[in-house]
């Protein structure tokens, strides 16, 4: 072989393995999502996907630890129990860091004995039953409020608006009979008369026997703290019966879906306690995720729920930012010791307790207009 070929095929030999040698992509961080896509409350699981999509996409753009991506691992519940522990099992089994959910507290309670046994983060953005942090799970927050403050603003409420003999309907449900039974004592306690507290069948259609019970009773308000496609149904009946008493109800209503179900005109008047709107909700974070939403999605962010969702995401996320870790154990210390004043898109600063509940409380009560808008009671 000629001389004059031996370096450039030396150089051949050498370079020919290093091309193969581009640094492999940093293994990506998977973060679980819970939460009802399907079913019954599809519209606030659809939501929760939204949002968690925008905001993946956002933190992405940046990368965390090191400049690896966040992926998200989906699951639907269904709001359904059964399915929620199925969902929780399959979440651990595929190596989740932490978790986004549920949205129901029925839901979020079973799936928290899962997550806690596996030792994983879990945050919910909707799940207000006061007793889910009463059980001492360390790895377990929330984003949203507690329903023994909300039962508070609502008797103080249903006394400002004038009523002094009212009723309080659940549906037997984690976070509506606990609801329920919060307002019933705080009215109690305002001087309010409760002259029923009752629960229905959320698997009925036909309501109108309990509410020609309630209405004999003569309340000035009554006030149900269920979820919004039995809220629909309550209002509907409630209008073809002709009842004489003003509707309240809770923040699992806080649904422009119920106004579908009970026509507009059963549910113009009815009063909402909930915390505000994604519209409603001040600072310049909550107003640029706002803005981000419509620019990516075309349409506003309608409900709470979902832009909940969006700061439990975050908050992980700044979690595994602080302790430069994904390790549950970790991030829940500093949630718990650390993290405070962080400005969430929810609008007021975030931070937790000792149970993983979040500090302070905003609750706001709004009324259906006659145009079937959901406008703040000021």
């Amino acid at each position: 072989m000629s001389k004059r070929f031996v370096v450039p095929l030396v150089l051949l030999l050498v370079l020919t393995p290093l091309a193969g040698c581009a640094p492999a992509a940093k293994e990506s961080i998977k973060i679980g999502l819970q939460a009802p896509i399907t079913g019954e409350y599809a519209y606030e699981g659809e939501g929760f996907v939204k949002v968690v999509e925008l905001v993946t996409g956002q933190i992405n753009e940046k990368g965390i630890l090191d400049g690896r991506k966040i992926e998200i691992t989906k699951c639907d519940d269904v709001g359904k129990p059964d399915e929620s522990s199925k969902c929780a099992n399959q979440l651990v089994s595929a190596g989740v860091k932490a978790v986004v959910g549920s949205y129901s507290s029925t839901c979020t309670e079973p799936a928290s004995e899962i997550y806690n046994e596996a030792g994983l983060l879990q945050i919910t953005p909707s799940s207000t039953a006061t007793r889910l942090s009463q059980k001492g799970f360390q790895r377990f927050f929330r984003v949203c409020f507690l329903d023994d403050r909300q039962g508070l603003f609502a008797a103080n409420f249903m006394k400002e608006l004038g009523a002094k003999k009212i009723g309080v309907i659940h549906d037997n449900s984690t976070y509506a009979q606990g609801l329920a039974e919060h307002t019933k004592r705080y009215s109690e306690e305002a001087g309010l008369e409760v002259v029923i507290f009752d629960a229905i069948n959320p698997e009925d259609t036909d309501f109108k026997p309990i509410l020609t019970k309630i209405d004999g009773l003569g309340p000035d308000a009554v006030y149900f703290s269920g979820y919004h496609p039995q809220g629909g149904l309550l209002l509907k009946q409630s209008r073809e019966l002709g009842t004489g008493f003003k509707w309240i109800v809770g923040n699992a209503c806080n649904n422009p879906e119920m106004v579908e179900i009970s026509g507009l005109d059963a549910a113009k008047g009815t009063y909402i306690t909930t915390e505000p709107l994604p519209k409603d909700i001040p600072g310049d974070v909550a107003k640029k995720f706002y803005d981000d939403f419509v620019a990516k999605y075309d349409e506003p962010p309608a409900s709470i729920w979902w832009v909940m969702a969006g700061d439990a995401l975050r908050v992980i996320v700044k979690a595994m930012e602080e302790t430069n870790s994904t390790d549950s154990a970790k991030m829940a210390e500093y949630l718990h010791t650390k993290f405070k004043d962080y400005p969430g898109v929810t609008g007021n600063i975030i931070g937790f307790d000792e149970k993983g509940d979040r500090l302070g409380t905003v609750h706001e009560a709004y009324i259906i207009s006659e145009a079937g808008e959901f406008e703040m009671v000021k």
